[in-house]
């Protein structure tokens, strides 16, 4: 690891780059997605990373790096249990080396370990003092965020809340819970377009999110738009 990059935190250019993600996306989820991407460039240790945010008892992965992140998350939902979940309710850094050997979360660390994650690293998004999510980094290698990762994820995690906030005030006033409506309604769409697609190809969920990811980047235009095209032409 290059200690110019990490020794003293993110590197320089990825803060540049999440300063001006709020004027370069047009909306919230694009907003959020674009974090999650960078946040999983940044951090060399990360195999993957999502986001989660929570208002009024929901919770939703409202941006994900691929489809195995996104799986990872919702199925603590699903327990009720897990490092992100923990990192938002108790408002402090959620962290496990081997997942193989964790004896926290029940049954979570052995679904982890099955899909090959062996780490997690999950710091919480507070605004106002308040934990409203968390930025979730899995790697599939044991011992994977040492000191700088750890110093680079807290660094990003701040600033993403940092600009939640700021987009909560530029995308037509919502609030925080009209966003998880939509990104919600948003899912749902996405939800049906991976069931077309397993249908398809025959394939496993998260590898269906990543091929509706590919075609989302190759074509430059948002995920939920590729996810309701797919829907519309095969109703």
């Amino acid at each position: 690891m290059s200690e110019s990059v990490f020794g003293q935190g993110v590197n320089p250019a990825a803060l540049t780059e999440l300063a001006g993600l709020l004027m370069a996306t047009s909306s919230f989820e694009d907003l959020m997605q674009a974090v999650a991407d960078l946040a999983g460039r940044t951090v060399p240790a990360a195999s993957t990373c999502v986001i989660t945010l929570s208002e009024d008892g929901h919770v939703i992965t409202v941006a994900s790096a691929d489809g195995l992140a996104r799986l990872l998350d919702e199925q603590q939902y699903e327990l009720d249990i897990g490092p992100c979940l923990e990192a938002m309710r108790t408002n402090t850094v959620v962290h496990s080396d081997d997942l193989s050997t964790e004896v926290r979360w029940g049954g979570y660390p052995a679904r982890a370990v099955a899909h090959g994650v062996r780490s997690v690293h999950s710091t919480p998004l507070v605004v106002g003092e308040r934990s409203i999510g968390a930025m979730n980094l899995y790697s599939q290698q044991v011992g994977a965020f040492d000191d700088d990762s750890r110093l680079a994820a807290g660094q990003l995690a701040a600033l993403a809340a940092a600009t939640i906030t700021a987009a909560l005030r530029n995308y037509d006033q919502a609030t925080l819970t009209d966003h998880l409506r939509t990104a919600l309604s948003s899912r749902s769409v996405i939800d049906q377009a991976i069931g077309i697609v397993i249908g398809i190809q025959r394939c496993l969920p998260e590898m269906a999110f990543d091929i509706l990811r590919t075609v989302s980047q190759n074509r430059n235009i948002p995920l939920r738009e590729v996810a309701a095209d797919l829907v519309a032409k095969t109703i």
